[in-house]
Parts: C-alpha cells; structure tokens; sequence
C-alpha cells in the first residue's frame, strides 16, 4: 500500500535569528551574517513587514522540490533594489550584500519561476484597496517609452525610432486608474505602438478579464480600434490633443500614464537599456514599480500624522 507524507517544515536552530524571512526561519539563511541596512534604497521595517506578508511561498518550503536557501530575503531583495535604483553593474554590488552572482541568481531564478510577477500583482491589489478601489481594475491605459540601448544590447532585439531619434528599445506598458503596472513588453525601438498593442492587449484581456476599456493615444489609432472590439471585446478610446491647443497642456486619462513613465525613470537602471535580454528590462520596470508600491504602502497615514483630511471642494 502506497503512503503520502507531508513535508512539514521546521525552524532553524543554527543560530539565533534576527530576521524573520522564510529564509532564515526555516532554510539555512541563519549561518550567514546579518546586515544593517543604510542604503536610501533600503527596505524599512514598515516595508518589510508589507513585503514579508506577500512575498511567494518558496517551493522547497511546501515540499515541491529544491533545497532551503542559505541566503537571508530582505537582504537579497534590499541588493536587486539597490541595483535597480542605482543603476550599478551587477560586479560592482556592495561587499554587505551576498556575493554579485548570488543576487543575480535569486533574481533570475524569481524572474524565470514567475515569483516577481505574484509578489508585484499581490503588492498591487493591496495599493488598490488601500486607495479604496477594487483589486480588480476595469479599465486601463496604454503608452509607450523609447530609451537609448547601451552597447550591451544586441542589434537583433534594438532598433531606431524615428519618431524619438532613438536608438534602443521601447517599452510598452499599460497601467491602471491608479498609474500602477498592469502588463509591460520589451521590443526594439523601431515597432511601432500599434503592432506591438496586439500581443499586449491580449495579454491584459488574458490576466484581467474585468477591463472592457483602455484609453490610448492618436498613435494606436486606426485598425487597432477595430481588431479590439471583435477579437478581445475591448473598447480602445482614443484621447487626441486638441488642434487648437498650444504649449503643455493635460489631457485627460493619458496623464496618469505619463506619470507612471516618469516613475520608471526615478529607477537609474531604467534610464537607459542596458540588458541583454528584453524580459530581464520587464523584470527590470517591475522591481521598479515594487519598491515604489511597498514605499506607498509603508508611508503613515495622514490620521496618525494628526494632519487633517483633504476637504472636498
């Protein structure tokens, strides 16, 4: 007769801890010194505790394989921030980090197995409700952004917009109400917005079956409305400036999105491409949004501050 056991997991003992990631708790993490974080970039103990309650369950931990990891959570996840805001080479990683080729390994592993992307849709649906909307959104934004490549980046995946007198790629991302990410694709800079809202449309109307309507810019007009409604029932409406309208002025739903790019270039490994791979540039905008939603999260409340509540006019 054939038994099935169930892997129960148990704390460490090695050595006392003073963290509390899973890591630690439970894998090998303990043997390993601490850190005193310093950094601007840092996680606070605030964003901790919001990011510890969503982080993914590691596989090893429920019995699916793998072995405990020996390297501390916060730790991993303050040196990927760290990389991400600064801008630096993954060689030139802080000596109070794990070693370079560790971090890159846990941020590749958490790329390829699909963690970043849980803990980056967790992270959101608690700023959604937080903010007092649905964790579901029901309508988007889409817009796109041209960067310069660095030489790293091959000519197969980069390519010229003519439009931005860009050499590099473009990303592509759709957002909610809120500005917080909904989808991003990488493609070289030389494909136009249209062609690539194919492959992303279906990717938000496969993740968010509650959007029946996305707002967009006079670049994805044309067949792309069309396309939209019949195969993806999705309303695609197009926001155009105004012919009359002279010097800087804010159109309606397409600021939220140009905020949301202007986020992304806070992120120095944003500013310019320099990933080999177009997935690791998307992993590269979620790590950005990450911290910029744990931050939110984190930050007091006007009520505890004692400041008084917007008034209504």
């Amino acid at each position: 007769m054939s038994q099935s056991c169930v892997v129960t997991p148990v704390e460490s003992n090695s050595v006392p801890r003073s963290c509390d990631c899973l890591a630690h708790r439970f894998g090998n993490a303990g043997d390993r010194p601490d850190r005193q974080p310093f950094y601007p970039s840092d996680m606070s103990d605030a964003e901790w505790a919001v990011v510890r309650d969503a982080m993914p369950v590691p596989a090893w931990l429920e019995g699916r394989g793998g072995q405990p990891e020996g390297y501390c959570h916060r730790q991993m996840l303050d040196a990927v921030r760290y990389l991400v805001t600064g801008g630096i080479t993954w060689r030139a990683m802080p000596t109070d980090f794990p070693t370079w080729d560790r971090v890159y390994a846990f941020a590749k592993r958490w790329r390829v197995k699909g963690l970043l992307a849980e803990l980056h849709d967790r992270l959101r649906g608690l700023v959604r409700e937080d903010a007092g909307r649905d964790p579901e959104p029901t309508a988007a934004i889409v817009d796109s952004q041209s960067v310069k490549a660095d030489a790293t980046v091959a000519s197969s995946s980069r390519g010229y917009d003519a439009g931005k007198k860009i050499n590099g790629r473009k990303r592509h991302v759709v957002v909610d109400c809120l500005g917080l990410l909904l989808a991003v694709m990488v493609t070289a800079a030389s494909v136009q917005d249209r062609d690539a809202a194919k492959p992303l449309l279906e990717q938000l109307r496969a993740r968010f079956h509650r959007i029946t309507l996305v707002w967009a810019d006079g670049g994805y007009a044309g067949r792309l409305v069309a396309w939209a409604t019949e195969k993806l029932h999705l309303t695609v409406q197009i926001v155009k400036r105004s012919d009359d309208a002279t010097g800087f002025v804010v159109l309606p739903r397409r600021w939220m999105i140009e905020r949301t790019l202007g986020w992304l270039l806070r992120s120095r490994r944003l500013v310019r491409d320099y990933e080999t791979l177009p997935a690791v540039h998307e992993q590269m905008v979620l790590w950005s949004m990450t911290r910029l939603m744990t931050r939110r999260l984190a930050r007091p409340t006007r009520r505890s501050l004692g400041r008084p509540r917007d008034r209504v006019s």
